[in-house]
């Protein structure tokens, strides 16, 4: 079996925008005309720079070759050009191709690919969502009176209390105020009085029915970081995610020994390498790797394993598309040391529409499919009718520093 043929598409995702901007998607072919379909998380270049990366390196290292090879295929991606080393670009180009050469594989041996990683595990996979808007952009500075459920306690508690009722018992919020370029700052008093308040009005309105996962983008210094997390503790956050920006895991570390609320890190970092940093730092005892970036699926059964061995849990990143939840949904089965899905609501709306069948969930829940390969098929009919033509980036920080 051979890989014949690379076809990518950067398809724009329409209002409200849950998930990105634009999703990346690739389609590899085989000689038997066997598809597999990925995605890559990447937000450095222009989408459609990155679509041509992905072909590029397809055409460098999988056309003309067996699927099935994938270690040889990250040994020749990682080290592309003579670099060798953790390449969030090259290993978001890698990450896409590399769930395709999955999703054939699994096709060719007609099997779901968890079958392939060691089997199942868990029967359902217990998810998460952000908490989004009922009308409008899911970008809180598009709010149009300024007031909505990134800000306002009273509308949060609602939105949490609304999910929890249709069945998730763990909701998201990233309510501690603007991130930039020039990240790690102090927290605002004002960012830490209404990050509280929120927090406190969800807890108040879920008691114990929901987990409450408190997202950061790694905007603090490790002291300030420390502050933020004071405050919130007495709401028993499950959570702190990357509290301090991702370049230093000896910093999160720092935050980590300060707090009870346990730490979460993994959505910018990609490879073992890179991993390894946190786990040997007890940086964080809950990873967070995005299949779209982290390297792919063997590479992060890779991550897992380590993480299983110091007793860190896994809750896979998701602000992305179908193809990337997907490929999440195929791992998190084999894990033992799974925590809880990022889903994106219930995965309806575009994300539903993408796929020919879409990716099933119950009370809270992700089923995972039986069919073979990744589980799913991408609707290129939906892709072709919604190519994304802007220039903007997956995720943009502030470009000047936060005033006071």
């Amino acid at each position: 079996m051979k890989i014949t043929d690379v076809k990518t598409w950067v398809v724009g995702n329409p209002p409200p925008g849950i998930g990105g901007k634009y999703f990346i998607f690739v389609k590899l072919t085989t000689d038997g005309g066997v598809v597999g379909y990925g995605e890559a998380y990447n937000a450095t270049f222009s989408a459609h720079i990155t679509a041509k990366l992905v072909e590029d390196m397809a055409e460098r290292y999988l056309i003309g070759h067996d699927p099935h090879d994938i270690e040889t295929f990250f040994r020749r991606a990682y080290s592309s050009g003579f670099t060798q080393r953790p390449d969030v670009t090259g290993m978001g180009c890698f990450s896409a191709l590399e769930m395709a050469c999955w999703d054939i594989v699994g096709k060719e041996a007609n099997k779901p690919v968890y079958k392939l990683l060691g089997g199942q595990v868990h029967e359902t996979l217990r998810s998460y969502t952000y908490l989004y808007p009922h009308t409008g952009s899911v970008h809180s500075e598009d709010a149009p009176d300024g007031r909505n459920v990134y800000n306002d306690p009273e509308l949060a508690a609602a939105c949490a209390l609304e999910y929890v009722e249709q069945g998730f018992n763990a909701v998201k919020l990233d309510p501690a105020g603007p991130y930039t370029a020039f990240d790690g700052h102090q927290p605002r008093l004002i960012d830490i009085d209404v990050s509280t308040r929120m927090v406190k009005a969800i807890r108040e309105a879920v008691g114990t029915r929901a987990d409450i996962l408190f997202g950061t983008h790694g905007q603090f210094t490790a002291s300030g970081a420390l502050r933020m997390a004071r405050a919130i503790e007495p709401y028993d956050p499950l959570w702190f995610e990357e509290p301090v920006p991702p370049d230093m895991p000896e910093v999160m570390a720092q935050v980590a020994r300060g707090t009870s609320i346990p730490i979460a890190t993994g959505e910018r970092l990609t490879t073992k390498f890179e991993f390894a940093r946190i786990i040997e730092n007890r940086a964080a005892t809950i990873l967070q790797p995005d299949l779209g970036r982290s390297g792919g699926i063997l590479e992060t059964k890779k991550i897992a394993a380590m993480a299983e061995a110091y007793h860190i849990q896994i809750a896979p990143h998701c602000y992305c598309g179908p193809i990337v939840g997907a490929a999440n949904i195929q791992l998190a089965v084999t894990l033992p040391n799974f925590l809880i899905l990022e889903s994106l609501k219930q995965w309806d709306g575009f994300h539903a529409t993408l796929l020919k069948k879409k990716i099933e969930w119950q009370d809270g829940n992700v089923i995972p499919s039986k069919e073979p390969g990744l589980g799913v098929e991408l609707n290129e009919a939906v892709c072709e009718a919604h190519p994304y033509t802007g220039k903007d980036l997956h995720l943009q920080m502030m470009q000047m520093p936060l005033m006071p």
